[in-house]
Formats: C-alpha cells, sequence, structure tokens
C-alpha cells in the first residue's frame, strides 16, 4: 500500500473516531463545550507561531538608563573594541526590554579607537572597564569576567540585539538543571534566518552550524539541544565554574575556539552544554571581525582550529567525518521514543498534562530523546514553546504534512513510541507497526474511558450512554490486545484489566508531582477549593452536587465561608454557581499555588470517574488536606482519617468539612499524611524505576499476532 493511501486511511479512520466523539461530546458537554473541542482538535484559530524581531536602535546618542542591581545574579560581560553605532543598539535593547532577572552589566572597553570612551561612561548603571591596552576578545572577557559579582556569567558579543525574553530563559535553563555547565542562545542574522542554533563538530574540528539559514520555528531546530559548543556571542555559565576552569584560554588569543575549547572542558567535568532557542539573539555576523578568514582578526580562526584538533584529538575521535552526519542531533546511539497525544498538554490544565510533561520530564532526566507529535498537528503557543524550553522535540504543521508520510520518514529513530486513550492509539497503531516495526508501543490509557463513562451511565440511569461505554470497551480492550505495554495510573485499574484483558501486558504509571511542601499553617488558611478542567464530565458534575447539595449546609454553620471553583473550559451550568453567595467560578487562573498554599480544605466530590485524581494529588503535594468521595480516592493508597477524610452522601460530606475545618489536630495529621501519601506513590522520584524499566530495559514489541489492522476486523461491543 502507497502512503499516500496510508495517509488516506488514516485521516478516514481519525474522521470517524472524531464524528463518534464529537456525538459523545454534544450529549455529555454541549454544543458551545464540543465546538471549543472541535476547533482545538481541527486547529481553528491556532495561535501565531512567530512575532517580529527587535530591531537595532543605531541613531545618535542620547543618554539613558539601564536597569542593574548592586545584588546581581547574572553578570553580562560585552567586550568592545570601537563599532560604538553596535553596543548603543544592544545596550538599549537590553534597556527596553530589561529581564526580570537581576543583573549588571559590564563593558570591557578593549582600547577602543572611536568615541567609546567618552561616551559609555554617560550611560547610566553601566559599568565601564577599560583596558589599559588591546588584548583581543579573550584577554578583554577574562578581564570582564574577573569583575563579575553575579552567580552566573554571560558573555554578549557588541554587534548583538537581544531579544525580549533571551536572558530569563538563559537563566531558567542553568537554574532549573543541575546538571548543565553551558548554555547558549540561538542566532539570528537580522532578516530573521537562522545564524546557528548551537554547533557540533566533525573529525577534524571544523564546526558544523546547525540550521544555518534556515527556518528558526521549524520544530528540529527550536528544542533545547545538547550540541558540542555554543557561540561566545551569547554563551552563559556559572561564574564559578568559568573561574575554576581559568576562564578562556589564552592559547586561542585574540579569538576563535576559545568557546569550543571551553564547552568540552566543561563536558569533560561531567557537565551538559546546551542551545537554548527561547533565547534568541540578532547577531550581526562579522560587524567586528570580518568574514573573510584569511585576513585580519578572522585569519586565527583557522589556525586555531588545528591547535584545538590536537588538544582534543581523543574526544573528536567519536565525532563523524561526514558534515552531515557530524552536525545531526541528537547524536547517534541515543535513544529516542515518539509520543502521541491528541493535543499538547498544559500542566495548568488537567491531571493527564500535568503526569504527561512530567513523564518527558523524567525520560530527558534519564538521557533519552524525546519527540512529542500533536495529532491536531497544531503548534499550541506557549504550551508547544514550554515543551521545547525544556528539550522535547515538539512537531507541528506546516512542518508535518501527512501523518504516514512523516512516520515514515521519522518511524526508524524510535525505540518506543506511546499512543495516550484509546481514540489516538487507535487511529495511530496501524502505522506506527508499519513505519517503526522495530519500536515497542506502549498504550497509556490515561484512565479507562470505558470504565468511567460505565459508571456515568450508571449515575445517568441511561440507556444511551451505557451503550456508549460498551462500545467504548470494546474499543478500548481491541487497542490493550494490540499494544506491547498497556500503562494504567493505578493498581485498581490494573485489576480491571488484568480481569478483561488476562493476556495483555499492564503496568501501573500513576500521576507524576512535585512536592510543592506545606503551604501556610492551618491559622492562616481560608475557605474551601476545587481544581478541576471543566471538559472532563465529572468534575462538572461534581461541583454541581457540591455548591446544590453539600454547601447550603457549611454554609450554614459557617456563613462567611467562600468556595473557589477553578478550571478552563466553564459550562454555562457551572458558571451559573457563581449566582449562589459565597461562591466563586474563577474559571482557568495562570498561577494556583495561592490558592493550593492559602485555601484551607480541598473537596473532591467527584460521583463518578476513574483513573487517579490529580486534583487530590495536587492538593496534598501542597500540604492541604482534602475531603473526597470514594470514588475520587480510590487506587491512591489513601486512608480515611489519616491521610483524607472519605464521605459519599451530601450530608456526610458536609460533616467531614466541618469536622475538618475547625479541628487543627486532625487538619495537621492529614496536610503531614497528604504530603507522605504523594512522596510516596505520586512523586517522580517515586515513578523513577519504573521509568527505567519500561523505556530503558529493553521490552520487546509484540509478536506479530498483535499486529493485524483493527480497522480490517468488525468490533465486538458486547
Amino acid at each position: 500500500m502507497s502512503f499516500s493511501l496510508a495517509d488516506a486511511r488514516f485521516q478516514l479512520v481519525r474522521a470517524l473516531g472524531l464524528t463518534r466523539r464529537g456525538l459523545a461530546s454534544l450529549r455529555t458537554r454541549g454544543v458551545r463545550a464540543t465546538w471549543q473541542r472541535v476547533t482545538a482538535q481541527l486547529g481553528v484559530l491556532a495561535p501565531a507561531k512567530r512575532t517580529g524581531l527587535l530591531t537595532g536602535d543605531t541613531g545618535p546618542f542620547v543618554p539613558f538608563a539601564l536597569r542593574v542591581s548592586d545584588g546581581p545574579e547574572v553578570s553580562i560581560v560585552i567586550p568592545v573594541h570601537g563599532e560604538l553605532a553596535q553596543t548603543l543598539a544592544c545596550l538599549r535593547a537590553m534597556a527596553a526590554y530589561p529581564p526580570h532577572v537581576r543583573v549588571e552589566i559590564i563593558v570591557v572597553d578593549d582600547a577602543s579607537p572611536d568615541a567609546t570612551p567618552r561616551v559609555l561612561p554617560r550611560i547610566a548603571g553601566l559599568r565601564v572597564h577599560t583596558m589599559p591596552r588591546n588584548a583581543g576578545f579573550i584577554g578583554a572577557c577574562n578581564a570582564g569576567a574577573a569583575l563579575a559579582r553575579g552567580r552566573y556569567l554571560l558573555f554578549l558579543n557588541n554587534d548583538t540585539v537581544p531579544q525580549p525574553g533571551w536572558l530569563d530563559a538563559l537563566h531558567a535553563t542553568l537554574a532549573q538543571q543541575s546538571d548543565v555547565g553551558i548554555v547558549g542562545a540561538q542566532l539570528l542574522y537580522p532578516d530573521g534566518r537562522l545564524q546557528e542554533s548551537g554547533a557540533m563538530l566533525r573529525r577534524d574540528g571544523q564546526a558544523e552550524s546547525r540550521g544555518r539559514f534556515d527556518d528558526p520555528e521549524h520544530p528540529s531546530l527550536r528544542w533545547c539541544a545538547d550540541v558540542d559548543y555554543v557561540s561566545g556571542a551569547a554563551l552563559m555559565l556559572p561564574t564559578e565554574l568559568f573561574r575554576q576552569l581559568d576562564g578562556f584560554d589564552l592559547r586561542y588569543a585574540p579569538a576563535y575556539y576559545e568557546d569550543t575549547d571551553l564547552a568540552f572542558r566543561v563536558r569533560e567535568r561531567g557537565l551538559r552544554v546546551l542551545v537554548q532557542p527561547d533565547a534568541r539573539v540578532v547577531h550581526v555576523e562579522g560587524a567586528s571581525a570580518g568574514t573573510d578568514p584569511t585576513r585580519g582578526m578572522k585569519a586565527a580562526q583557522v589556525r586555531n582550529r588545528e591547535v584545538f584538533a590536537a588538544r582534543w584529538r581523543d574526544a573528536l575521535a567519536t565525532r563523524p567525518e561526514d558534515p552531515v552526519m557530524a552536525g545531526r542531533v541528537p547524536r547517534a546511539g541515543v535513544r529516542e521514543v515518539l509520543i502521541v497525544d491528541n493535543l499538547t498538554p498544559v500542566p495548568g490544565r488537567d491531571s493527564a498534562s500535568l503526569r504527561l510533561v512530567n513523564l518527558m520530564r523524567l525520560l530527558r532526566e534519564s538521557g533519552v530523546h524525546v519527540v512529542f507529535l500533536p495529532a491536531d498537528r497544531q503548534h499550541a503557543g506557549d504550551a508547544t514553546r514550554a515543551l521545547q524550553a525544556q528539550g522535547i522535540e515538539v512537531w507541528y504543521a506546516p512542518h508535518v504534512g501527512g501523518i504516514a508520510r512523516w512516520l515514515q520518514v521519522h518511524g526508524p529513530r524510535f525505540a518506543q513510541v506511546v499512543l495516550c486513550r484509546h481514540y489516538i492509539a487507535r487511529e495511530f497503531l496501524p502505522l506506527v507497526r508499519r513505519c517503526a516495526p522495530q519500536a515497542t508501543v506502549l498504550f497509556d490509557s490515561i484512565d479507562l474511558h470505558y470504565v468511567r463513562e460505565q459508571r456515568g451511565a450508571d449515575l445517568a440511569d441511561d440507556a444511551t450512554m451505557r451503550r456508549n461505554a460498551l462500545r467504548t470497551r470494546a474499543l478500548e480492550l481491541d487497542v490493550v490486545r494490540r499494544s506491547d505495554v498497556t500503562l494504567v495510573v493505578s493498581p485498581t485499574e490494573a485489576d480491571v484489566l488484568n480481569r478483561d484483558a488476562p493476556d495483555a501486558r499492564i503496568e501501573v504509571l500513576s500521576n507524576l508531582h512535585d512536592i510543592a511542601g506545606p503551604g501556610e499553617p492551618f491559622a492562616q488558611r481560608r475557605d474551601l477549593v476545587f481544581v478541576g478542567g471543566f471538559r472532563h464530565p465529572p468534575n462538572a458534575d461534581a461541583v454541581t452536587w457540591f455548591v446544590r447539595e453539600v454547601f447550603p449546609a457549611v454554609r450554614k454553620r459557617l456563613p462567611g465561608l467562600r468556595f473557589h471553583c477553578i478550571g478552563g473550559d466553564v459550562p454555562a451550568e457551572v458558571a451559573a454557581l457563581a449566582a449562589v453567595d459565597g461562591v466563586v467560578v474563577h474559571g482557568h487562573v495562570p498561577d494556583i499555588t495561592p490558592y493550593m498554599d492559602g485555601c484551607r480544605i480541598a473537596v473532591a466530590p467527584l460521583r463518578f470517574g476513574a483513573g487517579v485524581k490529580g486534583k487530590v494529588n495536587l492538593s496534598m503535594a501542597h500540604g492541604q488536606p482534602v475531603v473526597a468521595t470514594s470514588c475520587a480516592a480510590e487506587g491512591m493508597h489513601l486512608r480515611d482519617g489519616e491521610d483524607v477524610l472519605i464521605a459519599d452522601d451530601a450530608p456526610a460530606f458536609a460533616d467531614a468539612v466541618l469536622r475538618l475545618y475547625d479541628d487543627t489536630a486532625l487538619w495537621q495529621r492529614l496536610a503531614a499524611g497528604g504530603l507522605d501519601n504523594v512522596r510516596t506513590h505520586f512523586s517522580l522520584d517515586a515513578a523513577r524505576a519504573t521509568v527505567t524499566r519500561l523505556f530503558l530495559g529493553g521490552i520487546a514489541p509484540a509478536a506479530s499476532a498483535h499486529r493485524d489492522d483493527p480497522a480490517d476486523r468488525p468490533v465486538n461491543s458486547r
């Protein structure tokens, strides 16, 4: 079968699946919420991927001020030798868009022959260090570094125009990853083309700049990557590390290959060298040193390559000779995993997104290269960029054409493919088996949809919903049978599948949370909170039931109490609850930490559902006790009265809330028990061994009997 036909087949299966889910959503979510989901799936009104570049202001000098700190976190060192207009453009850009992190800016005047010595001291906040004689780039940089007071040191060429947010992106990369020694910016030409996104080396020491003249938004270049070195035009590292290494090596004076050599010395210490494309800097290449390698300072580049190659001969022996292979990232031999979900995960939106992002984070920490493909193929704005900044290679349109064609090209890369949700797995499985036969397929159920649907049908006593649940059961179990491994989030769901699909391999990989800590003490906390996205029908039902059946009794005893309802995609019936005295419907909030740390109790009044409830984990990770139903506490290793209070009918739920709200000792016991529960069962540390075993342990793909196309067979919906 040709891949054009495979694409058509895939699109047909996908269209049928979208239609079925759309009709089901109309029944359970209504027209407005369904339309939001459909537009998200189809990428309607997708956010723009690019903004215009900040251009350099090279106009006449007028005094201005830089926002700097006496207690800097980052020391920016800018060596200059003339080219005053370029230096002013660089400094003006930083003045117009100052970083959030505290900085000092040190300009090292390396015996400039122009007006630089007279003009720069008139810029408020700027530290100017004047060299007694010209020392070259390396000498000037080392002199500036000796004056630095910040924890981190950032070298910046004067022929650059830093783009808004550049320094905060570099700082976050270093501050959040203890194994990183150097991080550099993505360099752009003034016309927006990519100059380089880090560089790799050939065996002879010749550099291959990644992506030169390419689109900087291309998925293969937009993620934070491990590279051989980053240009000294915009390079950041810990100040103490630079000093321990005795700075840039003078054997490369006046310039060239000093940044490459520094990167190799940093890597020799077991630290990584990264390029962070979230940090963008326009670089007027050759403005200070020219571009002719046969004359001037640029001639040192050819000479220093030989010096560098001789010094690092053994390390370079592992590099390819072929320039195409040498420039490839990730390097050959790095394990690669593909993850496919319906949409790009947004951790603040739902627990499934948070779990998936933290799984990718664990894989990256294990040395695995992760590729994420959203089934809608859309660039999701900040959510996409957040993944890329963490080192995830995310693909999107127009760079992904047909799914089958993309898998034909990229399928051979992957040791494992993770397919999230049964309807996505059903669409992708045939293509993955065909295009990546070497890959182990892991079906990540997120939660068992058929269990959730069956419980919802029983609660509503709806025959149509029961039939749909049976249909989902057949489809979901079919995917389980055809996958090499099925991931579930709780031992309870593992027991369900061990009964319903006894021949399948089932593994538990539960929710993944950072331990935020205890938050505010009991006496400083107020009110109740619920957190959950309302695209998920059980959440809308839970909040509606709580406000109508439980909250009046609570409010009668505590008339000043407020109930904070937090979650995106608010349906009309939930929005209407804001009319109830004491109920605050916030919708989506960008930062829920104040509510986790400041509200006294979280409620999880779910009457149906499946899986593990991230809202419960989230509150407990913040030391916030929870009152939950049995459904909400299912599969979470919780003990009533020790980690959580459990109540299922309205009077009992109200009594539990009221008792916990006024009992300091009980509150403190549950807060401590909840933190211990998350640390033991739902933290990243608790999951590391499972992730290592599943993704680095060499699980083989299934036998050929599991590889027939489910679309070729009728589905038994009994």
